[in-house]
């Protein structure tokens, strides 16, 4: 955990961190002095040598000064440390995410990043009280510990016989809150995984009349839910119970040790009394252990879901970027696989500037991860992937996304106005053009119809739009952007016939002129390709016009008749 801490405050902070725990530790070991010298001032009090013990005064009012600037030091560190390192985690994490391959952003992994940026963050910051406790845990006592075996060697060592004891106590307990509390956490997630899936599916339910019986599942992870809270605090209780009866048990100990040295008149009562108050304040500091375990754990845990992410190597760019000659796209020899299973294997295709070449090939044949090659959300295992005449590792990130446009299948949206979400493509545009690049993507119908026109909000994620309308407002996107290469994940098999036209006449505007590489659902929508590549097993099997693909009788051609079946799919009645 340390390793990791020092690893994330780095090195801007790096000097502030080591003032603060400087302080601490001046603190730590004042507040420790402060309450050994009250053996010697309560010694000659009790004892009736009050000038004695007047004298005894001046150290320990030392010692309380000492502590009481260092404790201000400290305080004023920490706070400036845990602003100064939550911006910086902020930003670390802002820059560094910029630069990873978009290919990592699964849905897991953004659903991380989301639990990171949003309370992962403020937990792990709070790292820093946590080393003032625990620095404070072991340096207070072991400079009590100094003044103890000063003060009488047989009861310091009574005191230290108990500390392993305790800790050992403490530890165990912890290992039962702990386990509890994983049971816990994982009944509301599942429970609340349930309660998401229910609400969602409520359209399901009812449809098949199922609106009581689908509860089954919610009311049995409830029920699980409220089964593991209450082992939870059942299971806490005997951990927090044992924690204290062992700091208890430990200082009986040195109050029989004690007792006995004074019944034997070993050492004077008087001396007894000091060492008792010393022997407590001892074993004091070992309560914040059990208090402070669960947000330890915590804070470890959070720290290493941020380091991770920092840890997970950005795409490399060139020192010198190479600058892109034309609009072709080119893949030479590629392989790639996923997680061990190859997709991608001797894939070779170029597509020349300015033509529309489509991909085709059943599921799984390779289209999609093409085309995310082409924009560098990976690289190709082995292998070329060239952009303009460049080998994409060459371009920087920058110039490669002023190069290529995508489209994808599954449109995102932000929470904006339909402009806004245009606009994303071009940022310095005006008003004129994004309302041109609406219009030659038919977009402007759609604003047309939602009552506040072009200032609509369309939603998070854009779900207030339909699909077809969605991917209009990509493609007038990837128009006010105006780049050479579009990659199209081209969608209409799934739109009603008006959007369907409406996306056709849009991708007619976008194809004009530029380079496109179109991922073909239906291959009635790319017969007018320049070129067709038939994907199977991770190559090129066939290429060519569609003509010339149907006369050859192969790959293509089984694909078409298959297409053409199920256009003439209908539903009958007997």
């Amino acid at each position: 955990m340390i390793g990791v801490l020092l690893r994330l405050i780095g090195r801007p902070h790096r000097r502030l961190f080591v003032r603060f725990f400087v302080s601490t530790v001046v603190y730590s070991l004042a507040e420790g002095a402060a309450f050994g010298l009250l053996v010697p001032l309560l010694t000659e009090l009790l004892g009736g040598r009050t000038a004695a013990a007047a004298w005894w005064l001046l150290p320990l009012a030392a010692a309380v000064v000492v502590g009481w600037f260092a404790h201000y030091d400290k305080e004023s560190r920490a706070l400036e440390l845990t602003s100064a390192w939550r911006r910086t985690l902020y930003e670390r994490l802002g820059t560094h995410v910029a630069r990873l391959p978009l290919g990592w952003f699964t849905g897991a992994r953004t659903a991380q990043l989301q639990q990171i940026l949003g309370t992962g963050i403020g937990t792990a910051v709070r790292t820093v009280s946590l080393v003032q406790a625990l620095v404070g845990v072991v340096l207070t006592p072991a400079t009590i510990f100094v003044f103890l075996l000063v003060a009488d060697w047989r009861v310091a060592l009574a005191v230290l016989v108990t500390v392993p004891v305790v800790v050992l106590v403490f530890v165990i307990a912890g290992r039962l809150t702990a386990r509890t509390e994983a049971a816990h956490h994982a009944a509301e997630a599942e429970a609340g995984a349930r309660l998401v899936e229910f609400a969602g599916a409520q359209p399901v339910l009812r449809a098949n009349g199922r609106s009581r019986g689908g509860r089954q599942l919610l009311d049995d992870a409830l029920e699980g839910q409220h089964r593991a809270a209450r082992r939870a605090v059942l299971g806490a209780m005997p951990g927090e119970n044992l924690g204290q009866l062992a700091i208890q048990l430990a200082f009986t100990t040195v109050v029989v040790v004690g007792l006995l040295l004074a019944t034997g008149a070993a050492v004077p009562a008087a001396r007894i009394v000091a060492i008792m108050v010393l022997g407590l304040h001892f074993l004091q500091p070992f309560a914040v252990v059990a208090a402070v375990a669960n947000s330890v754990r915590a804070c470890r845990a959070a720290l290493e879901r941020i380091d991770s992410v920092l840890r997970v190597p950005p795409l490399p760019e060139p020192d010198e970027p190479a600058r892109v000659a034309d609009a072709s796209v080119e893949l030479r020899d590629a392989r790639f696989g996923y997680h061990g299973s190859p997709v991608l294997d001797g894939f070779s295709l170029r597509v020349p500037a300015g033509s529309v070449t489509a991909l085709v090939g059943p599921s799984g044949a390779g289209k999609t991860t093409v085309t995310k090659l082409v924009a560098r959300f990976f690289d190709a295992e082995a292998g070329t992937v060239l952009v303009g005449g460049r080998d994409v590792r060459q371009l920087s990130t920058v110039d490669l996304m002023d190069t290529v446009s995508l489209v994808f299948q599954d449109v995102h949206l932000f929470d904006g106005t339909i402009e806004d979400n245009i606009r994303l493509g071009r940022p310095d545009a005006t008003r004129e053009q994004v309302l041109e690049a609406a219009r030659r993507a038919r977009v402007e119908p759609i604003a047309q119809r939602l009552p506040d026109g072009w200032r609509s909000r369309v939603g998070e994620g854009g779900r207030l739009l339909s699909g077809g309308e969605r991917q209009r407002v990509a493609i007038a996107r990837t128009l006010l952007k105006d780049t050479p290469i579009v990659l199209l994940d081209e969608a209409t098999s799934a739109l009603d016939a008006e959007n369907e036209v409406a996306i056709h006449q849009a991708l007619g505007e976008l194809a004009h002129g530029r380079t496109l590489l179109v991922i073909a659902h239906r291959l009635s929508t790319v017969t007018h390709a320049d070129r067709i590549a038939v994907l199977d097993g991770g190559r090129v099997v066939e290429e060519g016009k569609h003509r010339d693909l149907l006369a050859a009788g192969g790959r293509y051609a089984a694909l078409w008749a298959d297409h053409e079946r199920a256009r003439g799919w209908r539903i009958t009645s007997h």
